[in-house]
């Protein structure tokens, strides 16, 4: 991400480009959406904007309500971060004997535990 000119992406904001992928959220959504106080949120927010990643703006439905939204380098960090982990996946997966067998137990493990829907839901948070 660095190399890529992106050198003050830091882990929360990988899930907040999540959430933003589809479009502005309300501060308050968002806060909801990543399990932190709206404080936290929007302080995170703020971060994301002077570093150049969303920009925030009146809501139009609700002037006392403020969305974030990705902005055009946001979208370039999320496109780095892309590359990025299929490098890292690509290598990992190149050393393995049987790469496929590997990504089918992933997957099989992924359903019968429920990983996958809150992976696809992007509701799956470290533990």
């Amino acid at each position: 991400m660095a190399a890529a000119g992106h050198d003050r992406v830091r882990t929360v904001h990988g899930y907040v480009f999540q959430h933003l992928l589809q479009g502005p959220v309300r501060v308050s959504d968002l806060a909801g959406l990543l399990g932190m106080t709206p404080q936290g949120a929007s302080k995170v927010a703020a971060e994301m904007e002077r570093a150049g990643y969303v920009a925030r703006r009146t809501d139009p439905g609700d002037q006392r309500a403020r969305m974030i939204e990705l902005t055009p380098y946001g979208r370039a960090a999320i496109e780095a971060g892309r590359t990025a982990r299929a490098e890292v996946a690509a290598g990992m997966l190149g050393l393995l004997d049987a790469p496929e067998e590997f990504l089918a137990s992933l997957d099989r493990l992924a359903r019968e535990t429920g990983a996958l829907s809150d992976l696809l839901s992007r509701r799956l948070r470290p533990q």
